[in-house]
């Protein structure tokens, strides 16, 4: 009875600029051999043509497994694309590039509080509340402004579901949603559009 292969491609894979990238490296694989060698089956050789991005298509590594093991029935699973994001070596952050980003970042969002709270007039809100609760007027409602502003960082620590580098728990937050939406459509497009067997053009001769 000829052995079956099951091939499960991994979604995304990280890899050196240079180099080949190994069968084991790209798909999960159950093979009827204990100690099996195709995981060891070199797949695809990155080259700086490469630039940020490779797709590995499914059919490719079926031609190689059928090379490799001609008697063998091959099931693939999941995936029909692997996306290779090709990473360089990370150079060390300079202190000084981090202080600049966090002063941009930090003032950003500060003037954007600052103008949200004018457009609504959040001043004259508290006034108002303060005098509904109290029966007096205050040009500058304490009681009522300084719980809110300790709110508001606590509502924005609860909505990042971060306090730092440390999760608070393990829902993710709104922002990871949306950039998990976006890796996705990125990888889906990359996939399309590198992978040269996706899109046929038939010229008119």
């Amino acid at each position: 009875m000829a052995k079956t292969i099951y091939i499960r491609l991994r979604h995304r894979i990280q890899s050196a600029p240079e180099g080949w990238i190994r069968l084991g490296d790209l798909a999960q694989i159950i093979d009827s051999e204990e100690e099996s060698s195709l995981s060891r089956l070199n797949v695809y050789h990155v080259t700086p043509n490469d630039r940020s991005m490779a797709v590995v298509d499914v059919m490719h590594i079926i031609k190689l497994l059928r090379a490799a093991e001609p008697d063998a029935e091959i099931q693939t699973i999941g995936p029909s694309q692997t996306v290779v994001e090709i990473v360089s070596r990370k150079k060390k952050r300079k202190l000084v590039y981090f202080i600049a980003v966090w002063l941009l970042l930090f003032v950003g969002a500060a003037m954007a509080i600052i103008n949200f709270h004018e457009d609504v007039s959040m001043q004259a809100v508290h006034q108002k509340l303060y005098f509904m609760l109290t029966g007096k007027e205050a040009e500058k409602p304490l009681l009522l402004q300084i719980p809110y502003s300790i709110g508001l960082g606590l509502g924005m620590i609860l909505f990042f579901n971060h306090v730092f580098k440390k999760r608070i728990n393990e829902e993710p937050s709104p922002l990871e949603v949306e950039m998990f939406k976006y890796q996705m459509d990125l990888d889906q497009y990359v996939a399309m559009n590198e992978n040269k067997e996706s899109v046929k053009k038939l010229h008119e001769h």
